[in-house]
């Protein structure tokens, strides 16, 4: 099986955004790999697995390229750079539509990442001080979420009507203790935490910065925000992409991804 993991960086040159829709080899050529964006924990670790145990037999090849930011993996799948990523959950891939267009297609449901709180000052979110600094992600989605378990947990209170639309400060009914939310981004959370008070850092990222202790996570049942496989719809039905979407819903995965992670920082979803 030819195997390739290429790296792209979020600074490469790459110009995926202008270069207009096309078909991926996979589209055209029925016997091509699979080309597949990831951001690399747990989203590339997982793939690995998937390519280098099941994918011969299932017959199919994959072709991994591992994205360090955020949305250069779905400007690929929209310009048919890329037959599929797996990297998000649903909220965010809504988000992205809304503001940037592009035609995706929800394939599968994979995994779970639990958002939490880190912090090397305290050892609770009640020891935070009056005036203490809280960084969040600055993409609205994961901005939300992350209010939402500090609300969840006594640290501010949300307005009924807020969501991931609406500012920070508009979202908050109650802040008593006059918290200081900075938003970031994603990749620069875990690099706060040294600084901050507390920072509510993404999984993949906390995972890649061997972050461990939260101070509070996610509880996983019933969470919405699941990361899945989302195709280009050209390939969406693919039988190649519908087999690959059985493999990562597999026992076999199911019990590599309990195994890495301990049913901790990553598990299997619902």
């Amino acid at each position: 099986m030819r195997k390739r993991f290429a790296v792209v960086l979020a600074a490469a040159g790459l110009a995926l955004a202008g270069c207009g829709g096309g078909a991926t080899d996979a589209a055209q050529d029925p016997e091509a790999p699979l080309t597949i964006g990831v951001s690399p924990t747990p989203h590339g670790e997982i793939l690995e697995y998937v390519q280098d145990n099941l994918a011969a037999q299932a017959g199919i090849e994959l072709e991994l390229e591992q994205f360090d930011d955020y949305n250069r993996p779905n400007e690929a799948v929209a310009n048919g750079e890329l037959d599929a990523n797996f990297f998000q959950h649903k909220p965010y891939l809504q988000e992205y539509q809304q503001e940037r267009g592009g035609e995706f297609t929800w394939v599968e449901s994979v995994h779970l990442e639990p958002l939490a709180v880190y912090s090397t000052k305290h050892r609770s979110l009640q020891e935070i001080p009056d005036g203490g600094t809280v960084m969040l992600s600055n993409d609205p989605a994961n901005q939300f979420r992350g209010l939402q378990l500090l609300a969840d947990n006594g640290l501010i209170e949300l307005k009924p009507d807020a969501s991931p639309d609406t500012r920070v400060d508009a979202a908050i009914a109650q802040n008593p203790k006059n918290i200081e939310f900075q938003p970031i981004a994603p990749d620069q959370l875990p690099r706060s935490v040294e600084d901050a008070d507390a920072s509510v850092v993404n999984g993949n990222y906390a995972l890649k910065a061997n972050l461990s202790d939260p101070l509070v996570a996610e509880e996983a049942e019933g969470n919405p925000y699941a990361n899945g496989l989302v195709a280009n719809p050209a390939m969406a039905e693919d039988p190649r992409m519908v087999k690959l979407a059985e493999l990562l819903k597999s026992d076999e995965v199911k019990k590599f991804i309990q195994d890495e992670w301990r049913g901790v920082a990553v598990v299997p979803a619902d």
